[in-house]
């Protein structure tokens, strides 16, 4: 598997439909914002793209 390019957004397995993103890095981040996993089972954040997938098996409006 190649190595993700510098320009290519991070994605994250989660378990909860309700996720939240500062972009990271502290004072090099973003406003923290919170969102929320739809029917896609992806959400992106609107400030760095990061991307957030439901991991597979876990319901819609679950957490673990």
């Amino acid at each position: 598997m190649p190595a993700p390019s510098i320009n290519e957004p991070e994605t994250e397995i989660v378990e909860t439909s309700r996720v939240s993103c500062d972009g990271g890095g502290g004072a090099l981040g973003h406003p923290k914002v919170y969102m929320q996993i739809g029917q896609e089972r992806y959400v992106e954040c609107g400030y760095c793209d990061k991307k957030f997938v439901l991991k597979d098996g876990v319901p819609l409006g679950g957490h673990h």
